[in-house]
């Protein structure tokens, strides 16, 4: 008996014979005494519509961030009582629940939750009465019992975090590709998918732009020490294990993946005063709103006047709300100037192989100044190195980049 959460994307359930079919693979693989739990995202484009209707409505629908949480949450209800119905109809007693009905409880931060507790009393009570439970992903609710969405990509993270309330022998994310690869397939013709990725390697891809899993799900999975098995909906073929550690040939690689991110913006604040308190009030500020920074670079400007530009980089979905608080202090410290560049795009090479390997940074740089693109900011970590290129060199960077490291034998 295995007691097994499996998680079904949005391209996975976009239709309604996609979900019969669903039920029906998980009806096949069961065994008599398995115990299984599905976690599904809004059908296809749902969440885009959804959003696009809000638009509708106001330009900036995100100020209402409560009632795009309202509004977005209903995607999933749509999927899970779909799902519920496929299973009873194919004769396995089935039943669908909010995340909240699941006892996913969450902080207060809408559209940008996190878990901070689960309490799956009615989940384990429906699994021993024999049914199968499909749970809505990307969402749970606050201590008012107000809706709360965990992010683009949160349905990985509702999964993971369930399977670890449950004490599941494992997880399984049923995606559009076949698991992990070295680099995008649809980018690198030459991409490998992986057998085996450890969590701190997936969580570090993610982060920098690879979009199978969500970084917060990653993380989940290492604080629970749940496996996550990386596969595609539309084949049996196994696809790739995320855990803590190798257990097969992939710990011979130095470098495991290079990973993307083309929507990204750079924030320059120019000619403003050398200290801590000034660095202290941008990024106070901008956490205050719950906008991540990644690749900060401070120089000096001008040693005499003690003068200093400060660079870094946000999402491109977080700069609006960005760009509007940094004009504001910029303004305010007496800044020289703010300089936003679009036209920018992120590319990493990642693997823990890196510590005790000298030269990773010199052969990326090697690669990318042997086809001519320059870099921008870089930034590192123990088990990373990233540069900024031109935005519509991105693809050539990434090609060049996994050539080196990964050379077609």
């Amino acid at each position: 008996m295995a007691l097994i959460v499996k998680k079904f994307g949005g391209s996975s359930v976009s239709s309604a014979e996609k979900i019969i079919n669903i039920a029906k693979r998980i009806l096949s693989e069961k065994q008599p005494d398995d115990k299984i739990v599905v976690v599904v995202s809004a059908m296809g484009d749902t969440t885009d519509e959804l959003i696009n209707l809000a638009s509708q409505i106001n330009a900036d629908p995100y100020k209402y961030k409560r009632e795009m949480d309202m509004l977005l949450t209903t995607g999933e209800q749509v999927s899970i009582s779909l799902m519920a119905m496929a299973f009873k109809t194919l004769g396995q007693e089935a039943i669908s629940l909010t995340g909240p009905l699941a006892g996913i409880r969450t902080d207060a931060v809408h559209t940008k939750g996190k878990i901070l507790d689960i309490t799956p009393k009615r989940v384990i009570k429906e699994l021993d009465s024999g049914k199968v439970v499909i749970i809505a992903g990307f969402q749970g609710c606050d201590e008012l019992g107000d809706p709360v969405t965990l992010g683009r990509g949160g349905s990985d993270t509702s999964a993971v975090a369930i399977a670890g309330a449950l004490k599941a022998d494992f997880c399984e994310i049923f995606t559009d590709v076949d698991g992990v690869y070295t680099a995008d397939p649809r980018i690198s013709k030459n991409a490998r998918k992986m057998q085996e990725i450890t969590y701190h390697e997936m969580l570090e891809m993610a982060r920098l732009g690879s979009c199978v899993m969500q970084p917060r799900s990653v993380e989940m999975g290492k604080l629970l020490g749940i496996p996550i098995h990386v596969r595609s909906t539309f084949t049996m073929d196994t696809g790739t294990i995320i855990r803590e550690e190798y257990t097969m040939e992939e710990k011979g690689f130095v470098i495991r993946g290079v990973s993307h991110d083309e929507k990204v913006v750079k924030i320059a604040i120019l000619g403003i005063a050398n200290d801590t308190d000034m660095e202290h009030m941008v990024f106070a500020s901008l956490a205050e709103e719950n906008i991540d920074v990644d690749m900060i670079v401070k120089s000096i400007h001008n040693i005499e006047k003690n003068v200093a530009d400060l660079v870094f980089t946000v999402a491109e979905s977080d700069f609006p709300l960005a760009s509007e608080i940094v004009k504001k202090l910029a303004e305010r410290v007496g800044a020289r100037e703010v300089v936003v560049d679009r036209d920018v795009a992120k590319v990493s090479v990642v693997g823990v192989g890196m510590l005790g390997n000298p030269g990773i940074a010199a052969r990326m740089f090697g690669a990318l100044s042997g086809t001519q693109i320059g870099m921008d900011v870089i930034s590192t970590s123990e088990i990373s190195i990233s540069c900024l290129v031109k935005q519509d060199l991105f693809k050539k960077a990434v090609n060049a980049i996994h050539d080196e490291f990964f050379p077609v034998e």
